[in-house]
C-alpha cells in the first residue's frame, strides 16, 4: 500500500539527492586590472546564492573594500604626468598651455636679471649706460690714485734726511763759586760754544719742513749748556749748513762738578772735561699736497772733550758721532 509523500518529505529528499555545492571564493584584484576585477567581484557578490553562509558574504565584502582602498592608494601614488600632456593620447589642455607660457616668461625674467624698475633690472645694472661708465671710470681713477700714493709713500721713506755734526768750538769755559737762585752756595759753570752741522735732504721729489730739539751738552747727567735750532724748509736734493750757539750761563753744579776746574794749577792746564752732545731733528714732507705726509726722526749723539788749552779752536766731530 502506497502512501502519498508530504511536502516536507519531498523537500528533504530533493536536498539529499542534490550534489554538494562547491565553496565560493573571491580573489583580490591586482593593481593593473583593478577596475575590471572589482566590477566582477561586485557582480559575483550580488549574484551569490542566498544559501551561502554568512561568513562567505562577510569575507567577500571585506575583500571588496580592500580592493577599493588599494585602487585609491595606487591612484594617489601614481607618477605625475608631464605638463602639457593629457592621458595616453598626448593632447594638451588649454590650462596646461597657459601654465607652460607663464613658466617660460618667468625663466626669461630670471635670465634678464629679474629686479625692479628699468625693464626688470635692479641695482647697478638698472642704471643708464653712461652712468655706469662714469662710475666705473671714477672707481678706477681712485684705485690708481691710491696705488700711486702708496708707491710715493714707500719711495719717500727710503730717502731719509742725513744730519752730520761737523765740529764744535768752545769759546769760554769758567768754573766759579757762587749761589743759586735760592742763595744756596754751590759751584757755577759757564760754557759758551758753537756747534756746526749739515742737514741734507736726500729726497728726489719732495722738500721737508725741519724742526729740532735743543742741542745740549751734558756732563754725565748734569746739563751744562743748550742751544736752539730755528725752523727751516729744505728743498729736494739740497743741503744746508747750520751754526748753533750752545750756551750755559752760571749753571749750578750742586757738588756734581767738584773735580771740574777751568784755571791752570801751577802752569799745568786742567784735565779735559768729557761732555756729550745730543741733537734731535724732526722732518716732515708733503707729497701730493697733504695726502702723503712722510715723517722722519733723526737723533745724533757725539762724544766731546772740552780742553781749556784749545779754546777758540774748532774740534772735528765727524768720527765722534753716531745715530741713536
Amino acid at each position: 500500500m502506497h502512501h502519498a509523500k508530504t511536502d516536507s518529505e519531498v523537500t528533504s529528499s530533493m536536498a539529499a539527492s542534490s550534489p554538494p555545492r562547491a565553496a565560493y571564493y573571491v580573489q583580490s584584484p591586482s593593481h593593473d586590472d583593478a577596475d575590471n576585477k572589482t566590477t566582477t567581484a561586485a557582480s559575483s557578490f550580488h549574484s551569490s546564492p542566498a544559501a551561502s553562509p554568512p561568513r562567505s558574504r562577510d569575507s567577500s565584502s571585506s575583500r571588496f573594500s580592500a580592493a577599493n582602498k588599494s585602487r585609491r592608494t595606487t591612484t594617489g601614488n601614481a607618477a605625475p604626468k608631464e605638463p602639457g600632456r593629457a592621458g595616453a593620447g598626448g593632447r594638451r589642455s588649454p590650462w596646461m598651455k597657459e601654465a607652460a607660457i607663464e613658466e617660460e616668461g618667468l625663466l626669461m625674467e630670471d635670465d634678464d636679471g629679474g629686479g625692479f624698475g628699468n625693464g626688470g633690472r635692479g641695482g647697478f645694472g638698472g642704471l643708464p649706460r653712461r652712468w655706469r661708465y662714469g662710475i666705473g671710470f671714477v672707481g678706477a681713477f681712485f684705485v690708481l690714485f691710491f696705488f700711486f700714493a702708496l708707491i710715493l709713500w714707500g719711495a719717500s721713506h727710503n730717502q731719509k734726511p742725513v744730519v752730520s755734526i761737523n765740529s764744535v768750538t768752545f769759546h769760554n769755559f769758567v768754573i766759579q763759586a757762587g749761589t743759586d737762585a735760592s742763595l744756596v752756595p754751590t759751584e757755577l759753570s759757564t760754557v759758551n760754544a758753537t756747534v756746526r752741522l749739515t742737514f741734507r735732504n736726500t729726497g728726489s721729489f719732495f722738500g721737508v719742513h725741519v724742526t729740532a730739539q735743543p742741542v745740549t751738552l751734558y756732563y754725565y747727567q748734569l746739563l751744562m749748556a743748550s742751544g736752539n735750532v730755528k725752523y727751516f724748509y729744505q728743498s729736494r736734493k739740497s743741503s744746508r749748513h747750520v751754526a748753533v750757539a750752545v750756551i750755559g750761563d752760571k749753571v749750578p753744579l750742586y757738588g756734581g762738578g767738584s773735580e771740574l776746574s777751568s784755571t791752570p794749577v801751577k802752569g799745568v792746564p786742567p784735565v779735559p772735561v768729557p761732555l756729550q752732545l745730543t741733537v734731535q731733528f724732526r722732518s716732515r714732507a708733503f707729497v701730493l699736497g697733504k695726502l702723503v705726509k712722510p715723517k722722519f726722526l733723526t737723533n745724533v749723539r757725539c762724544n766731546v772733550k772740552l780742553d781749556v788749552a784749545k779754546l777758540g779752536k774748532a774740534v772735528s766731530l765727524k768720527k765722534a758721532c753716531s745715530l741713536f
